[in-house]
């Protein structure tokens, strides 16, 4: 997470605390005096204790529990314990000794701080601890509502400090920092819960904050503009995307020097984004420029994902020989840097094996996704689980290529296992699922599919990713799923709401909009709705007509349907009902395979 304060001294808690010194906050201090003084109330449980007076009768247990909680509850009145448990939270953290000691401590922190008056940036910090030391357990969920505290908190003390000057001034900006700090922290705990749509609006929450605390050109805008950039890469919001990353290359020019690793990040960045949305001309300039300064300040390593990357743009662009002399030239260096069983190594085989399917070498491409799969089964130490399953990924989507649907299913199971239970990985989840469903659907296996299917748009409304064409086609596919089922009505809602989706994000005219027509037609005709499957086939008959011309065999196919709706228009209601599988568009090889993110980066099918 891009931040604007230096880290707390714990280092597992990965939020953004200032430093003590000029303008920043004080370090807590104990509260326990160096001298010989009557000590103030410290967090030793000791001294919280009632001491039984020698003439009075013991207390039963109920009685001494609850004077002890009165006890304690009286000792948070005291300033200086809050900054103290923090403090203590944090050693814990450091010392290993665990995470649930330390959230006692952080707890107590801030109902601690709660209780002092002019405490709201130290108590804004203590939430951030306390929502850290929640997600290192795992609890994603509990950590949302702090950190929406948290915010509060200091956006409430940016309002009541801002408005002064000098110290007044200060504090304003050090409460917009901490507000800037929660809000990234809150959009992390919400990607890791799949809430893609959350996320993104908290990060550009906290955009906003430090635009407006540091101006909009600082170095480190920069980094933030680009942290949501990758995050509406993941949304597949690529337009989004683009703008920010613009603007990350913008900054970076400003303020480094030329062919910097900082606009070399940014420009491998922006490939990505052009080439998700096909332009590959430009996603093959910002390629060589970033392998340019990454040359000349001698990382080859980076150098070499780099040529995997343009490889990638050179197989999209048909440049199958360049393709080939890219990959083998990064398979060189690769090799000789991670040794010959890490996870890269089988990336490129794998992109070797797709060029060679594509090109008809099918021997070559089987040969090359078996070299892949060794590596996978027994990967080098401390490969990422997430690279490997999307490794199996795409070598089974040249299985099903090269028709082979049950050597997919079985790595796609595999994969699936390795996913999913790691949280923030329900997009990845997803992905699989949806290309399991494709696969069931192909070997015949109908129930399974739309299980499949079910389960992966589950995972994608919840991810905030229903408003993706990727979404609008597996919603197809699903309902094609109801179609085999003979669940007619579900099919309808399926493919209306396909349509819409792929409306809004490709157009009426785009091809896959045109098969997801076609079908709705196909099922208000089994319905009875034959005024409203003519019209909607009037509509893809003309598109076809203009795109592809009269003579095409697709055009052919819709002039019959069409022709046959429009005889039964004018005869009786009451006439045989049809087979769908003589109307409906069921190749399934329509489906897109998945998608799936490494990191933050995206990769195309």
């Amino acid at each position: 997470m891009p931040g604007l304060v230096a880290p707390p001294e714990a280092p597992p808690l990965r939020i953004a605390v200032p430093d003590a010194g000029e303008g920043q906050i004080r370090r807590p201090r104990s509260p326990i005096p160096r001298n010989k003084a009557p000590a103030s109330p410290s967090p030793s449980s000791s001294s919280m204790r009632p001491k039984p007076s020698p003439g009075k009768k013991k207390m039963s247990p109920a009685a001494a529990a609850a004077a002890t909680a009165a006890t304690e509850e009286s000792a948070l009145d005291n300033p200086d314990l809050g900054p103290f448990l923090l403090k203590l939270a944090r050693d814990t953290m450091a010392s290993g000794e665990g995470p649930g000691k330390a959230l006692e401590y952080a707890i107590r922190a801030s109902r601690s701080l709660e209780r002092c008056e002019g405490a709201e940036l130290e108590l804004a910090m203590s939430l951030h601890v306390t929502a850290a030391i929640y997600c290192s357990l795992g609890r994603y969920g509990e950590a949302v509502p702090v950190l929406e505290r948290a915010v509060a908190v200091a956006e409430a003390g940016a309002k009541g400090e801002g408005e002064g000057e000098g110290e007044g001034e200060k504090k304003g900006s050090e409460h917009a920092l901490a507000a800037f700090s929660g809000w990234m922290q809150l959009g992390d705990t919400h990607a890791m819960l799949g809430r893609l749509d959350q996320s993104i609006a908290c990060y550009a929450k906290g955009l906003q904050i430090q635009m407006e605390a540091l101006g909009e050109n600082d170095p480190r805008v920069a980094e933030t503009c680009r942290y949501l950039a990758e995050a509406h890469v993941q949304a597949l919001q690529f337009d989004e995307a683009e703008k920010l990353c613009r603007k990350t290359l913008e900054i970076h020019r400003e303020h480094s020097p030329p062919a910097s690793l900082e606009e070399a990040s940014d420009r491998r960045l922006m490939a990505l984004i052009l080439d998700a949305k096909g332009d590959y001309d430009g996603a093959l300039e910002h390629l060589v420029l970033a392998s340019m300064a990454m040359v000349s300040h001698g990382r080859d390593t980076d150098v070499a994902a780099i040529d995997v990357s343009i490889g990638n743009t050179y197989l999209s662009l048909a440049r199958f020989d360049e393709a080939v002399f890219s990959y083998q030239k990064a398979l060189t260096v690769l090799k000789s840097s991670r040794g010959d069983h890490h996870p890269s190594i089988a990336a490129v085989f794998v992109r070797l094996a797709d060029l060679y399917h594509r090109t008809g070498r099918l021997r070559d491409s089987k040969s090359y996704c078996d070299n892949a799969l060794r590596i996978y089964a027994r990967p080098a130490p401390g490969a990422s689980p997430d690279d490997v399953a999307g490794g199996l990924m795409e070598v089974a989507a040249i299985y099903e290529a090269i028709g082979e649907p049950d050597e997919a299913l079985k790595l796609l199971q595999k994969a699936l296992k390795m996913l999913d239970e790691t949280p923030g990985q329900w997009s990845t989840v997803a992905g699989i699922e949806a290309q399991m469903g494709v696969m069931y659907y192909m070997v015949g296996r109908y129930a399974d599919a739309l299980g499949s299917f079910e389960s992966a748009v589950a995972k994608l409304r919840t991810s905030g990713e229903k408003k993706s064409a990727f979404f609008g086609v597996l919603l197809n596919q699903m309902g094609l799923a109801c179609v085999q089922l003979f669940k007619i009505d579900e099919a309808a809602e399926l493919f209306e709401e396909a349509r819409t989706v792929l409306e809004q994000e490709c157009g009426s005219s785009h091809p896959d909009t045109l098969w997801v027509y076609s079908n709705l037609a196909a099922t208000y005709d089994a319905m009875g709705r034959v005024e409203d499957a003519i019209e909607i086939l009037e509509h893809v008959l003309k598109v076809r007509e203009e795109r592809l011309g009269t003579a095409n065999p697709e055009v052919e196919d819709e002039k019959k349907r069409l022709a046959e709706l429009l005889k039964e228009a004018g005869r009786s209601r009451n006439r045989k009902q049809k087979s769908l599988e003589n109307l409906l568009v069921t190749n399934s090889q329509r489906v897109k395979n998945t998608r799936r993110w490494s990191g933050l980066g995206f990769k195309s099918s």
